[in-house]
């Protein structure tokens, strides 16, 4: 089955030139080249299933034939062997820290702004530069209290940081259900490997949530505030709100007396100390922002402020991970911790400079454009991909409002082995890893696979369609 494997020009997890296999994939390799193509085939169906039966959803809101749609799932891992993942985990560390610098500074006195690291315009005309929260005191000055990296291979097998993700990053409890499906549909692929266990991990997520709590609070009444059993991600709220053990709320739930909040309850009305939200920013309280809002809770930023209940991850994170802030954070790294970065960019290209506009302009066709507030893989223009038109589409918009894109090279992302059934194709992958910042950082160990299941595609988002693998990491 891996006879027609083509490695090309890409770098692959798994296979090196001529096919042969990496050292840490020899045995795995082995066992899948000795399995039957009927047994896979049936194992890969055992394992969809799996996440049909447990209602595993997420909604693709461009699919015409029915937004809400199982994640796919293929059984081939991404292996991380320890001694790269030990690097990685420094690097992330390091970033996330610079991260929390950059936003405790640009709402507490904008040092960096008046140093000239970082164009002043650039961070408050931001759209999620939210001057409501300046001067607020954050518990602990920790803005992040869950942050999402997402992290390729180049071609030369080096890890790089893709972009940032510091307001409501989703995906975690995927990690687990894509490990709890290997290990039951695949129990015998673990039998050669010593994986990283993913038990107790939510001790440390809890342990982080409780750091961050207001006036010191001992045992602090955490809640997980959603938007409702209607949003893309909703599974996620419900599963780590279900493993933490805290309450999954509404804003119908809360309410606000006195400046402090308070969840409703069968007994009475319950004070809550942090509020983990998955609510964006404007939604979050009708009298400061959207007063259309029906999602959050009247009068939540005036209790956030006199400090009587904690919000994470921070309201106006974005601006720290607004994609034409991501230029910066190397600067970042080394203003505030006087670091090299670990873990390098891709190089970007700023549209609102005459002279990049101009190179970005003429070569549509070999870069990739995105819109500076984007997310999700949505509004993206992958130049080699993109019909003449859709370039000349994209050219009017970036000249009509340059600073609302950014431009990078095509990276030719890593790729992994996905099952077609009769073959294994090689397919672009890219590794979201969570960090959670409480009294002391915390990588969570291996991250969120996501693969993009068209072959020749770079798009690997689930909201985009694309499908998500076990990531193991090696302790030997």
């Amino acid at each position: 089955m891996f006879k027609t494997y083509e490695t090309d020009s890409f770098f692959d997890e798994m296979l090196q030139e001529r096919g042969k296999p990496r050292a840490h994939y020899q045995t795995l390799y082995d066992r899948l080249s000795s399995l039957p193509e009927d047994e896979l085939q049936a194992r890969h169906e055992a394992a969809q299933q799996n996440f049909l039966r447990q209602g595993i959803t997420f909604t693709v809101y461009n699919d015409d034939q029915g937004a809400e749609r199982t994640i796919p799932f293929d059984f081939v891992p991404n292996i991380i062997p320890k001694d790269e993942w030990q690097q990685l985990e420094k690097g992330l560390i390091q970033r996330v820290k610079a991260l929390n610098l950059f936003l405790d500074d640009v709402y507490n006195g904008q040092q960096i702004l008046k140093d000239g690291l970082i164009p002043r315009e650039l961070v408050v005309t931001c759209k999620h530069f939210y001057p409501q929260v300046t001067k607020i005191k954050v518990p602990r000055r920790n803005h992040i209290f869950m942050a999402g990296i997402d992290l390729i291979k180049d071609e030369n097998g080096e890890f790089r940081v893709l972009e940032d993700n510091l307001r409501n990053p989703s995906g975690l409890s995927y990690v687990f259900q894509n490990r709890y499906v290997m290990r039951h549909v695949f129990p015998d692929f673990f039998q050669d490997y010593d994986v990283v266990s993913l038990e107790n991990q939510f001790t440390h997520i809890h342990d982080a949530l409780s750091s961050i709590a207001p006036n010191n609070v001992s045992n602090p009444n955490i809640v997980l505030l959603t938007p409702g059993v209607y949003n893309s991600a909703y599974f996620d709220h419900s599963f780590i709100a279900q493993q933490l053990g805290i309450e999954l709320v509404e804003g119908r739930d809360l309410l606000v007396r006195d400046r402090i909040v308070y969840m409703k309850t069968t007994r009475g009305l319950k004070r809550v100390d942090v509020i983990y939200r998955r609510i964006d920013d404007d939604f979050l309280d009708p009298l400061e922002f959207r007063p259309d809002s029906m999602l959050g809770v009247a009068g939540l930023l005036d209790a956030y402020r006199a400090g009587n209940v904690t919000i994470s991850n921070g309201i106006g994170n974005g601006v720290a991970d607004d994609k034409a802030i991501y230029h910066y954070v190397p600067n970042m790294i080394r203003y505030y911790l006087g670091e090299e970065p670990i873990i390098r960019n891709v190089e970007t290209y700023f549209l609102r400079d005459e002279e990049q506009r101009k190179y970005v302009l003429e070569n549509l066709d070999q870069l990739v454009v995105k819109q500076t507030d984007g997310s999700g893989g949505y509004n993206l223009l992958i130049g080699p991909h993109a019909t003449e038109q859709e370039r000349e589409d994209y050219r009017i918009q970036i000249e009509k409002n340059p600073s609302n894109y950014i431009a990078q090279p095509m990276v030719n992302l890593s790729r992994l082995p996905v099952f077609r059934g009769e073959k294994f194709a090689g397919c672009h992958i890219d590794v979201r890893a969570f960090i959670f910042n409480g009294e002391h950082p915390h990588v969570f160990p291996g991250g969120l696979t996501r693969v993009a299941l068209k072959e020749g595609s770079v798009v690997v988002n689930s909201s985009q369609g694309g499908g998500g693998k076990d990531t193991w990491v090696m302790t030997d």
